[in-house]
């Protein structure tokens, strides 16, 4: 009896420890999630902050180069400064509203948008590609109504203006496109282009301004239409510039699926769970600048609700340690070796 009674007693105190160490291990678990999420959330902010600094960067810096090259466009007369003040002063509206979409993309999810708010920088960047356009028209038609007026060589500082306009604008597209790349933000990256379609519109108008000056010093007079002839070749480059970033810009804001070999990462962490058998469907969407994935996996018929539950969690938990995602769906599904996956 007294045998009986301590076997009982040990079996007791092994369940009871048995129970403990599970509570312990999921309060681990529950620790190391609550500190990833919280690291998640401070990268979260970091990356919003340095790409909204960029942004504001950006507007102080088109402000001051569209000012300057305007004054010195219309002081100096060349249609081509002009047309290049044009397009820095769009850049300015760029710069605001990718300012504007990465505030909007840096709200916590919330009852309307349970996904987040991460299209907004999509959108941003699609309002910076259609300004764009809009200005290489109007650079376009502006340059091209000059050929109909009566045309003076422009004066020599429109030269020493364009020259440090690309100088300038080629450092903000380093800047900002190694940040874009860094953070991931397709807003970012896009201005970045922005800069760089400036720096090639300046190099066009340095070109025209040059040969009108020669022109009106060697006597050539036909030398004169050069420098309209930049600010159409600048139109141009614009239009090209705003086509590509615009198709671009439409093709992330509307959900895209990853395919089958960008997804491998996410397999590979779904498969590395013990107690996953098969992995049924996976399909893993950008949601702007993150991912959102939706999957099916098979485990152990025989396991109960709860053990199939666990599983589930922990496969979500793996996920979401991973780069850019920021929300997961896991259905669980009875194994069945004859279903190919």
């Amino acid at each position: 009896m007294c045998f009986s009674g301590a076997f009982l007693f040990g079996a007791m105190l092994r369940a009871e420890n048995g129970y403990t160490n599970r509570q312990m291990q999921h309060r681990q678990r529950v620790r190391l999630l609550n500190a990833k999420v919280g690291e998640m959330a401070m990268e979260h902010e970091q990356r919003f902050r340095q790409a909204k600094t960029a942004a504001i960067v950006g507007i102080a810096g088109n402000m001051a180069l569209a000012a300057v090259k305007a004054a010195v466009g219309v002081w100096s007369q060349s249609q081509a400064l002009i047309a290049d003040a044009a397009h820095s002063a769009s850049d300015v509206a760029g710069s605001f509203a990718v300012w504007v979409g990465l505030r909007a993309a840096a709200r916590p999810p919330d009852e309307d948008h349970p996904y987040g708010h991460g299209k907004a920088e999509s959108i941003a960047a699609i309002i910076v590609a259609v300004l764009l356009f809009l200005v290489g028209i109007e650079i376009g038609r502006s340059a091209f109504l000059s050929f109909f007026a009566p045309l003076s060589p422009p004066g020599a500082a429109a030269i020493y203006v364009l020259l440090l306009s690309i100088a300038v604008k080629e450092a903000m597209f380093r800047y900002k496109y190694r940040l874009g790349k860094k953070l991931n933000s397709d807003a970012l990256i896009i201005n970045a282009y922005e800069h760089r379609s400036d720096v090639f519109s300046s190099f066009a108008a340095l070109i025209g301004v040059g040969a009108a000056i020669v022109g009106g010093k060697w006597e050539i007079d036909w030398f004169v239409y050069a420098d309209p002839l930049a600010g159409l070749f600048v139109s141009l480059l614009v239009l090209k510039m705003a086509w590509d970033l615009g198709r671009q810009s439409v093709h992330t804001a509307i959900d895209h699926v990853l395919h089958e070999e960008e997804a491998g990462y996410l397999r590979e962490a779904v498969l590395s769970i013990p107690d996953v058998r098969q992995i049924n469907e996976l399909h893993a969407r950008e949601h702007g600048h993150y991912v959102i994935v939706d999957l099916k996996i098979a485990v152990d018929p025989q396991l109960t609700v709860e053990e199939g539950h666990r599983i589930g969690k922990k496969v979500k938990e793996k996920l979401l340690t991973l780069p850019r995602v920021r929300n997961v769906m896991v259905h669980i599904n009875p194994y069945n070796p004859e279903k190919k996956p």
